[in-house]
């Protein structure tokens, strides 16, 4: 995992979002602030609220002064929320079907304190050197999830108008669930009955990117999660991930993060 794919921050200011600093922000807003402007539109009255903002939104965040931590900024990128413990979870709907709808809900004071503590162990543990710091972030961004999850009644933005949106969705369940039986588009446009034409123009309206690069994502992350976290010789983990021969798996990995997977597997145990 990258140094830059996780980044926390306390909100101590005015802070604005006009560029793809992130995939994804996570907006935790405790109550010192004015107000959060989205797209032009000003909110105020949202304090104990969590907002989760999309790169494409326009947003800045209004601090009342002297204000000495109005909250956290959370920024994610595509790979972390991609991640196999993550990807599951419900919120990845939210993520995808928020198109016209900006996703907020209201924490009960139980729940705020909950993630509050979590956010906080999230931002010392960025700032450690510790051992399997990855796994510990991981697994508590999927605590802090699956609060929101449940406990705070997040509901799918899945509407009639959503059509690409739930074509997309279907697809990316399909890629984590048939990956090791095809890498091919084709395959998945298939199972959805739609052309492949069409498929990659949904993907391409809905995420910005090619649906191609939604398959090798999912390869890359499973590739570097099994060469990092299991004995699996590398001939065994390139059959199980679908690759013909275990040289092309080498090729694949190589062209798409400059390096092989035993230079990764070396560098992970020096």
């Amino acid at each position: 995992m990258k140094n830059d794919t996780i980044n926390i921050s306390k909100i101590v200011k005015n802070v604005s979002h006009e560029s793809n600093i992130s995939d994804y922000t996570v907006c935790w807003i405790k109550d010192e602030i004015k107000g959060i402007e989205i797209d032009g539109v000003l909110y105020a009255n949202i304090s104990n609220s969590i907002f989760f903002l999309d790169k494409k939104v326009q947003w800045k965040l209004y601090v009342k002064e002297d204000a000495e931590n109005a909250g956290y900024l959370l920024q994610l990128s595509q790979e972390v929320l991609s991640h196999p413990l993550l990807s599951k979870l419900h919120i990845n709907k939210v993520r995808l079907f928020n198109t016209d709808t900006i996703p907020l809900f209201k924490l009960s004071p139980g729940i705020e304190k909950r993630t509050q503590a979590i956010l906080e162990m999230i931002d010392e543990l960025l700032g450690s050197h510790l051992n399997n710091k990855e796994d510990a972030l991981i697994s508590l961004l999927n605590t802090f999830f699956v609060y929101c999850d449940g406990q705070c009644n997040i509901k799918s933005i899945i509407e009639m108008n959503h059509t690409k949106a739930n074509i997309v969705y279907s697809f990316k369940q399909l890629v984590d669930q048939n990956i090791e039986a095809s890498h091919e588009v084709g395959y998945y446009a298939s199972r959805l009955n739609i052309s492949t034409k069409y498929l990659n123009e949904c993907v391409q309206e809905v995420l910005n990117v090619s649906s191609k690069s939604i398959i090798i994502e999912q390869l890359l992350i499973r590739s570097r999660y099994a060469l990092k976290f299991t004995n699996r010789t590398i001939k065994e983990i390139s059959y199980d991930l679908g690759f013909s021969t275990p040289d092309y798996f080498s090729y694949f990995f190589k062209t798409h993060t400059g390096a092989t997977p035993s230079i990764l597997r070396k560098s992970m145990s020096s």
